[in-house]
């Protein structure tokens, strides 16, 4: 029989049924030439799992071309009682270097259970610290506060900030679990893996959102749930639920108005910059055109550091780059970029926050990635460095890949 195939553009597209096979064949393209390490393959479960038959998602086994054992990952984002579980996408990644237009990959079935390969990316619910939620992969951490840090129990460390915290680290491996046991004053010294010199308080940090009314930014409490839908070994998924706030008069008809937040995270090993997809949900006012401004911001630490600004309307992305006057904070390039799917509506500032802004509807999903390099990691040593990263990185957002699907029952 013949061999048959299912074009996804951008890695998503609609089932096609067809007959099981023993083997598939993958082949990933793209239009752009340029190097594109770590770029992630995303492949819908539904054109894996009906395609080989009693297919199991800890007995697949992803290679190259060559032959060689690929890193994958099956992600489930709904834990199934009973009954069958449901599986979404399976996940792997790939080095393109510059020039190399498509690369060919096998998925096989395995006899038996593959071993847990090393992980790369972690995200968790850190009880011991106030409820914090942390995240990592092998290039920097992160932080959000929980509703315990706002409890008086928290003592002097109370605080309410629904700002991303940014952890500096040097190494590939994971650091939260360890670093969390050294204490506040050990986060704040640096004994060859990183520290947590970057200072959010109450503002935006690194990618913390708001509602903006033209003049002031109004933002939410702590998160108060927290859900997990993958982690790990390349890929983690999560989601933060922030409770209505009040927005303030954000329409000449209105008296104000009350907004959730649900921001869902993805992070994938090897990248600077983490996804995120915010949906707010609101009641516009009688009149109004219904539409919310909200507003994606980093913080300037002008006190600490010498701060280069930069807006780019051309890839619709604020980026900073600090050199800490202390040596041993070194120098940190933060950025946010909107995907090329959102609605753009221009940049502005507060007395700590620099912010790029996006128009939403209630009910609609806001997406944009976020993240740092710290120079000390060896990454990115200058801003004209960390600056092209974001450039290469805004271009791959537009020229998503092709992925191919072949079956031979």
């Amino acid at each position: 029989m013949k061999p048959t195939s299912l074009i996804l553009a951008g890695a998503f597209g609609a089932a096609t049924l067809l007959s099981a096979a023993e083997k598939l064949t993958l082949t990933v393209a793209r239009d752009d030439a340029g190097a594109r390490p770590g770029e992630v393959v995303n492949v819908p479960w539904s054109e894996i799992g009906p395609r080989l038959s009693g297919l199991v998602f800890d007995q697949v086994d992803v290679r190259d071309a060559a032959g060689a054992l690929v890193p994958s990952q099956v992600t489930a984002f709904r834990h199934v009682h009973k009954g069958p579980q449901v599986y979404d996408e399976l996940i792997f990644q790939h080095d393109f270097a510059a020039g190399e237009k498509s690369a060919g990959f096998s998925v096989e079935k395995r006899a038996h259970p593959r071993a847990p390969l090393p992980s790369r990316v972690a995200a968790r619910y850190v009880p011991e610290r106030f409820d914090d939620f942390a995240w990592e992969n092998d290039r920097m951490a992160h932080r959000a506060y929980g509703p315990g840090l706002e409890l008086p129990s928290a003592t002097k460390d109370q605080m309410t900030s629904s700002g991303i915290d940014f952890w500096s680290k040097r190494v590939d491996y994971l650091v939260v679990d360890g670093w969390y046991h050294k204490g506040h004053d050990g986060l704040h010294t640096d004994t060859g893996e990183g520290l947590d010199m970057y200072d959010v308080g109450t503002y935006r940090g690194l990618g913390g959102t708001g509602i903006w009314d033209g003049q002031e930014l109004h933002v939410s409490r702590n998160y108060h749930a927290w859900k997990i839908f993958a982690n790990g070994p390349i890929h983690a998924d999560f989601e933060l639920d922030y409770e209505p706030w009040d927005a303030g008069n954000v329409w000449e008809t209105g008296n104000g108005v009350m907004v959730s937040e649900a921001k869902r995270v993805t992070v994938d090993a090897g990248s600077n910059l983490d996804s995120y997809a915010s949906t707010f949900l609101f009641r516009p006012a009688r009149g109004s055109d219904g539409e919310l401004t909200v507003a994606i911001g980093l913080t300037r630490h002008a006190k600490k550091a010498k701060v280069s600004v930069s807006h780019d309307e051309a890839t619709r992305r604020i980026s900073l780059w600090e050199e800490f006057k202390d040596p041993v904070d070194g120098n940190l390039g933060t950025a946010v970029l909107l995907d090329p799917g959102a609605t753009f509506a221009g940049f502005a500032e507060t007395a700590n926050d620099v912010l790029i802004l996006a128009r939403v509807k209630t009910g609609e999903t806001l997406r944009y990635y976020a993240g740092g390099g710290w120079d000390k990691a060896g990454q990115f040593k200058t801003a004209p460095e960390w600056e092209a990263y974001l450039a290469d990185f805004a271009a791959r957002r537009r020229s998503p890949l092709h992925v191919t699907v072949t079956a031979t029952p």
